[in-house]
């Protein structure tokens, strides 16, 4: 310990003192590290793309070149950075199984969040009872995606997997295993879906027990309450570095956009279209959707519906018209609300969709095309179909209070008048790398560093909507809503 004081004391002499923060997201398809002043300006971003394996509703990432991806953007950041790093926070996707062995290596590939392979053992368990009793005990409506059917499919498909595994793990945590030596770990926000007691904030057997996984209870990570803390090993960061790991990217980005008080929500526009609302009731009745996501406050929850449409519905139909990225503001300044009559139903998932309400089968619907729509009609239709999506989760959510937005949406200026109007609400636009800032927050509550964070989350625009088009989209959601209800019988009968 001593070595490393004097190699920080050192780095402060040679720096005047000064120190960067640096906040690692681990997304799906993107790994990014970013780095901040004691202000909370950003100071660089590096990212580095990772692949996904889709096949047969099978989705699955190579665990070792996620984790060499976070290796190469914390050295580019530290390298462009001169300051030294103070400490870093450590967030990434949630749910999926990431298995690996007492090393934190992978023993095969980790099964995404996105994956579809285990909907017959969600569609039993609605039909049941299973789904719900294990809504009414922890909060968690599970999808197949979800660690619950993940690890149940894998002990009936390839028991040899879990018999070779250490634990398995969230993505984040593989992370933290790996850049510091420290045992297998999770913490309270990750483990909510779907074993962790809200009440309790430790894992309900029962409910182990009701998914058949009893003999695989020792692959559950523990869970670190407070986030578990360490120091780099070396790799990406600085050998002695201090790193929290944790909360996941939904909680991280809430913390990110200072959404903390009760009532207050956060609506998150990327791959998955996630809609939180800081609450302290807990409340297990009602359909069973979504999740409550445990903090790092006891009494303090997060009232989550992440849809799995997102940013990667609105990817799907600029890919097959042909439209770009950079051409979308312009088809929505040209084409009127309402899209002319286009409609979409944005389910494009192969997994269905999980919030707020849970349709393994549910698949996407364009409805009023002719030849006569035009591509500015299909993109403005998707994006209002997410908007009254958004609209849906943040309702069943429980929102009164201010809205915040962030995500890659915020970067159409457009798009952000759009889903104002379609929401009926003013949008606190927070730009940059939010979930990064939010893992930043809390690494310093945990090292009790001081830091403000009325002004690390303090917003970049405000976008007002306007009276008369949310009045049209008022209607427009109904309609959604009738039009939706009619899917979801469709898929059961």
């Amino acid at each position: 310990m001593g070595a490393r004081r004097a190699a920080r004391a050192l780095s402060d002499l040679r720096t005047g003192g000064s120190r960067m923060y640096v906040g690692i997201d681990v997304g799906t398809s993107m790994v990014k590290a970013a780095a901040f002043d004691p202000t909370g300006r950003q100071l660089a971003v590096a990212s580095r793309p990772v692949g996904l394996s889709l096949h047969g509703g099978v989705v699955e990432q190579d665990m070792d070149e996620v984790y060499g991806a976070v290796v190469a953007v914390l050295g580019e950041v530290t390298e462009r950075v001169p300051e030294a790093v103070e400490l870093a926070g450590l967030t990434g996707q949630g749910d999926g199984v990431w298995l690996v062995d007492g090393e934190g290596r992978p023993v095969r590939p980790a099964a995404s969040w996105m994956d579809g392979r285990a909907h017959e053992l969600v569609d039993r368990w609605l039909s049941d009872g299973t789904f719900e009793t294990v809504f009414r005990r922890t909060g968690s409506a599970m999808f197949p995606g979800c660690p619950g059917p993940l690890l149940a499919w894998l002990d009936s498909n390839e028991p040899k997997a879990l018999d070779a595994a250490k634990a398995a793990l969230y993505c984040k945590d593989m992370v933290f295993q790996r850049l510091t030596g420290a045992g297998p770990t999770t913490d309270v926000s990750d483990a909510s879906m779907p074993f962790l007691d809200p009440r309790t904030r430790t894992y309900d057997n029962r409910v182990v027990e009701l998914l058949g996984l009893t003999h695989r209870r020792g692959l559950l990570a523990p869970v670190s309450d407070p986030l578990a803390t360490a120091e780099a090993l070396g790799e990406g960061l600085p050998s002695g570095t201090r790193i929290a790991n944790g909360p996941y990217d939904l909680p991280a980005c809430a913390l990110g956009a200072g959404v903390t008080a009760p009532g207050d929500g956060l609506l998150i526009l990327g791959t998955c279209l996630a809609s939180l609302v800081a609450t302290t009731e807990l409340d297990l009745t009602g359909e069973p959707a979504g999740l409550y996501i445990s903090t790092d406050r006891p009494g303090h929850w997060l009232r989550a519906m992440p849809a799995m449409v997102g940013t990667a519905a609105l990817d799907w139909v600029l890919s097959t018209t042909g439209v770009r990225h950079d051409e979308v503001d312009a088809l929505l300044a040209k084409t009127p609300p309402g899209a002319n009559g286009v409609r979409v139903l944005p389910y494009f998932a192969p997994s269905g969709e999980r919030a707020p309400f849970v349709e393994p089968r549910l698949r996407a619907e364009l409805t009023g095309v002719s030849l006569e729509s035009t591509r500015g009609d299909l993109v403005r239709a998707t994006c209002e179909g997410i908007g009254y999506a958004a609209r849906h989760c943040l309702e069943a959510a429980g929102l009164t209070g201010a809205l915040a937005v962030c995500g890659g949406g915020t970067r159409s200026p457009a798009w952000m008048r759009l889903l104002a109007d379609v929401l009926g609400r003013p949008l606190r636009v927070v730009e940059g790398e939010v979930g990064a800032r939010g893992a930043v927050l809390a690494a310093a509550e945990r090292y009790g560093v001081g830091l403000d964070a009325a002004q690390w989350t303090r917003p970049t625009a405000v976008v007002e909507p306007d009276p008369g088009r949310a009045a049209l989209y008022a209607e427009g959601y109904e309609e959604h809503l009738a039009r939706l209800t009619q899917a979801r019988a469709r898929t059961r009968a």
